[in-house]
């Protein structure tokens, strides 16, 4: 079972302080993954929204550093990832789903990647976020993260991670029950 199950949903005045204090800390510092967004307008929607600031902390919690990447014109939405420099600490060793998790006869991981981020509001990456987001930065160099597998490959009971190596971004495969201590998920 996952750290966040279970919990409410609610930030407190003083979490929520602090979590915006890091995260306009971060942006500021992080200028080139947002080169034409304003901190000001992130806030006012932040600001609006607990659902998505209490999904913001879990991302910070667990160790991801969520940092502001885009801006989706048709929702109107600030795109934020994981933007730490490896894994998140706090949610390796998964397994990538429920199924993959109910599969493994004995030694189970204490969760799955897909069960973990859908209880902190969120979703893995997909192949692309991922590869957007190594064009911001050098990420996962010594760590992998899980990312959304396509349908077709998860039937076959396959699962798809990535990491970069090389300076470059790869793909690969794994049965899905499978879990390793340096490989977590990124989540947006």
């Amino acid at each position: 079972m996952s750290k966040t199950k279970g919990t409410k949903k609610e930030l407190s005045s003083k979490q929520i302080d602090e979590l915006l204090t890091t995260l306009k800390t971060r942006f500021e510092k992080n200028m080139n993954r947002h080169k034409d967004l304003k901190w000001d307008k992130v806030l006012a929607k932040l600001e609006k929204n607990s659902e998505k600031l209490w999904s913001l902390n879990e991302m910070e919690r667990t160790g991801g550093e969520p940092d502001v990447v885009g801006y989706d014109t048709k929702t109107g939405e600030y795109i934020f990832y994981d933007c730490s420099a490896e894994s998140p600490a706090d949610r390796r060793s998964l397994c990538y789903d429920r199924a993959a998790l109910t599969a493994r006869k004995e030694h189970k991981p204490k969760d799955s990647a897909v069960d973990f981020a859908t209880a902190m509001g969120i979703e893995l990456l997909t192949e692309e976020q991922y590869r957007e987001l190594q064009k911001l930065g050098n990420f996962d160099l010594k760590t992998s993260s899980w990312i959304k597998t396509p349908d077709e490959i998860r039937k076959l009971g396959g699962a798809i991670f990535c990491d970069r190596r090389y300076n470059n971004v790869f793909t690969y495969h794994n049965g899905a029950e499978s879990y390793y201590s340096a490989r977590s998920f990124r989540v947006c």
